[in-house]
């Protein structure tokens, strides 16, 4: 938003900004904060920064926990969710030395950083380009509890099928699994969602299309026009902070939650990707390759599906992306490639023929992921598959024309992904050393991460559920 500091003093002055905000992303993928009256505004705050305790951002042990915060003037965007004008900073972490300090190399940002510079030194690419789909759903409440002696939670939604016997109701409940494309009146949410496009769009984040999604009970989708990677994970972290907070202004919620729903579409966010070198893309290759992409390209492509599984620990980091990624739904459950095929972890978009709009997309990741993580880890994968001259169809992964859901994918040779998230953190304890590739992700960020993650899955796994108590208290 700014060039300058003096730019933005000038701003601060002159449209009466009262509020400077700063956003810290933690390890996990979301943002914390912290705020100053913009009186408080001077140079020092983006060069010193301020501190914070790094242990409750899963960045350092309690007993060696102060770091620094230092925010980049760059990265203001005005934060309309504040009664008073408020400017919102985006920044990076550094870990205190005896004679100062320095950036943290477990940084979020800073790891994304280092992957693209390691791209540009290849003399292959010079950018990354992504584009990822959101997939969420507004829901009129939702409230939930875990105490010693009840567990369980509740969700509705105006539109559900539930809805549909209603004495009040007006027709227009939406069937399970039935919302695709659907249209007025039953698609309830479409001027919030068209509000949500709009404000992304403001933000300098272009938007390609929304719609309702399949997810019968206020399933949406809003997709973004490809661009930069360090720019879209900046706007992916924008993207849900503005969806979230303008459904809570209207009285609703919205959740990227992977699987808020038993037998309903869940949340995936696919992410699509080119390489470009000198404004060209790299990926666009002869006819005679399949899918008309580059040796490069499904190179690349062979990187990532050889390191999928590992991948998944990053891309599917919940317990609850496990209850997604099953049959029966649009989520690839299986690494493999194939054309227009979404029953496969890659998909070359049939539509997408011009030599400029070469591309594939990766299906399993969803909106738990840390996007700078995520796409640095992407990047990493498939550049290993570029070194070590990965041939995806030689590797066996496909192409796979059939629904793989329905095939005996055993019989067919495929592996399947992890089928938990500790299935997918042990997968990443044996295939991580391609993340360590060029210094990009430091070991520190694998144990972080191990220990963040584990600790996660090991409170879901130990706490009993409103099923088990169906299917086992009278045994």
């Amino acid at each position: 938003m700014f060039t300058s500091f003096e730019e933005l003093q000038r701003y601060v002055e002159s449209e009466g900004v009262e509020t400077l905000d700063f956003k810290v992303t933690q390890l996990s993928g979301s943002w914390r904060h912290l705020s100053v009256p913009a009186s408080a505004l001077s140079e020092k705050l983006f060069t010193r920064g301020f501190g914070f305790d790094g242990s409750n951002y899963g960045y350092a042990t309690i007993e060696a926990s102060d770091m620094v915060f230092i925010p980049d003037f760059r990265t203001a965007f005005v934060d309309p969710f504040w009664s008073r004008k408020t400017l919102s900073f985006l920044g990076t972490v550094h870990e205190i030395l005896p004679d100062g300090f320095r950036p943290y190399a477990g940084d979020s940002r800073a790891i994304l950083d280092r992957a693209l510079a390691a791209l540009r030194s290849t003399g292959c690419a010079d950018s990354f380009f992504v584009g990822p789909e959101f997939e969420f759903y507004i829901l009129d409440s939702v409230s939930y509890w875990n105490e010693l002696n009840r567990s369980g939670f509740e969700v509705d939604s105006l539109q559900a099928e539930w809805r549909s016997s209603d004495e009040d109701g007006l027709g227009l409940a939406v069937r399970r699994k039935g919302g695709y494309h659907l249209d007025a009146p039953s698609d309830a949410s479409r001027d919030l969602r068209a509000d949500m496009a709009a404000a992304i769009d403001e933000l300098g984040i272009p938007v390609k299309y929304h719609h309702h999604e399949v997810g019968g009970p206020g399933q949406q989708e809003i997709e973004v026009a490809m661009g930069e990677a360090k720019f879209l994970a900046d706007g992916t972290m924008l993207i849900k902070h503005f969806i979230k907070n303008m459904a809570a202004e209207r009285g609703c919620t919205a959740t990227f939650m992977p699987k808020p729903f038993y037998g309903e579409a869940g949340n995936g966010m696919h992410v699509h990707m080119q390489l470009f070198k000198d404004g060209k893309s790299v990926f666009a290759g002869p006819e005679s390759n399949y899918g008309g992409l580059s040796d490069l390209a499904l190179n690349f492509m062979g990187g990532i599906l050889a390191h999928a599984p590992a991948l998944s620990a990053v891309a599917s980091a919940s317990t609850n992306s496990y209850k997604r990624l099953v049959r029966g739904y649009e989520a690839p459950i299986c690494v493999a490639f194939a054309t227009s095929n979404r029953s496969a972890i890659i998909r070359i978009p049939g539509y997408a023929k011009a030599p400029e709009d070469r591309r594939y997309e990766f299906r399993s990741s969803d909106a738990t992921a840390n996007p700078y993580v995520l796409f640095a880890a992407l990047l990493q994968a498939g550049l290993d598959g570029v070194r070590r001259s990965i041939d995806p169809a030689k590797a066996g992964f496909g192409p796979v024309e059939t629904d793989i859901y329905h095939a005996d994918v055993e019989k067919m040779g495929l592996r399947l992904l992890p089928q938990s998230l500790d299935e997918a953190l042990d997968e990443l304890e044996k295939d991580h050393d391609f993340l360590f590739a060029d210094g990009v992700f430091p070991k520190s960020f694998l144990e972080n991460w191990l220990t963040l993650k584990r600790k996660e899955a090991k409170e879901v796994n130990d706490v009993p559920t409103p099923k088990e108590y169906e299917l086992y208290y009278s045994c």
